[in-house]
């Protein structure tokens, strides 16, 4: 059984830095992609940055490029999120969830957060004075 747990989120100024870890657990293969997605209440949800485990391509939101970092350490089965410069825009709930297929992460990262496999119950970003 996959499992995705999430930690990390929390208060932060404007400006300021958070990194969010996603802990994977339970599939089969080690090749496997993982995104992180945001989403805040009454929004649609939003792939934020995606990560192929097989051969390390990342995918970002542009409007997140050169201030988030997505990153993975295989040997712990965990995957990061590194945000810095956070803004007002970037409050919201972010998610990690995973896929099987690497292949199709692009697709479901930037078009198709529902065709993701699974997900974890999320972690809260708040950006405030």
């Amino acid at each position: 059984q996959v499992q995705l747990v999430e930690s990390g989120g929390g208060l932060v100024q404007p400006g300021g830095s958070l990194r969010l870890t996603c802990a994977v657990s339970g599939f089969i293969s080690v090749y496997y992609g993982i995104g992180w997605f945001r989403q805040a209440p009454g929004k649609e949800r939003e792939g934020v940055s995606c990560i192929s485990t097989s051969d390390g391509t990342t995918y970002y939101k542009d409007s997140v490029k050169g201030r988030f970092t997505i990153s993975r350490d295989n040997a712990k089965n965990t995957v990061y999120l590194q945000m810095n410069s956070l803004q007002a825009e970037d409050k919201d709930v972010y998610y990690c969830a995973g896929l099987k297929v690497p292949e199709l992460l692009q697709h479901r990262c930037m078009f198709r957060s529902d065709g993701m496999d699974y997900w974890g119950k999320g972690t809260r970003v708040t950006v405030s004075s």
